[in-house]
């Protein structure tokens, strides 16, 4: 499908000039364990934490990550690195509701059980077999291998709470 014929599917309005310089930033996914999500993230996707924010009086603790090439471009002072973030594409915000993780019995719906509403995350590689490889060696739960089912050119790997990650490189689709 064209461009063009994106464009014109029923529905798709022209953005209208004051939703210029609107950015989607960030995603929020409640966590049961935030040290056991954080290693997740941090140590198998290479995600960087850049804002933490703890609310005692409501217990809760939200922490924001990015993936970026380059940690230099993150501002040192707090303050500016949470305006910083904020004004970022593809952040990932972890809320964690303090207590559940000695909760053995407690877990979150991740959307992909009935009924289903929030299907999955996704992150782009450069190297989809090389990725896989490597989380196969660190023990990561998939979802679906690339050997898996018609699509040989993704992967969905779960992180602790059982969400999906879709794992995708983009030069796949084209070839």
């Amino acid at each position: 499908m064209s461009f063009t014929q994106l464009l014109e599917m029923p529905g798709v309005a022209m953005p209208e000039p004051a939703t210029r310089g609107f950015v989607f930033n960030h995603t929020m996914i409640r966590v049961k364990d935030l040290a056991r999500s954080l290693d997740f993230y941090t140590r198998v996707l290479g995600f960087t934490p850049v804002h933490r924010q703890d609310f005692p009086e409501a217990a809760f603790t939200i922490v924001y990550l990015v993936l970026v090439a380059d940690r230099a471009v993150i501002p040192e002072d707090d303050a500016a690195r949470l305006q910083w973030v904020l004004g970022q594409p593809g952040v990932l915000e972890l809320t964690h509701n303090h207590g559940t993780e000695q909760d053995d019995a407690f877990h979150y719906h991740h959307g992909n059980a009935e009924p289903r509403g929030f299907g999955h995350l996704c992150v782009s590689v450069p190297h989809v077999e090389e990725a896989c490889a490597r989380f196969e060696a660190l023990g990561v739960t998939f979802q679906k291998r690339l050997t898996d089912g018609r699509m040989k050119h993704i992967a969905f790997i779960r992180d602790p709470d059982d969400y999906w990650i879709e794992i995708l490189q983009p030069a796949a689709y084209i070839a």
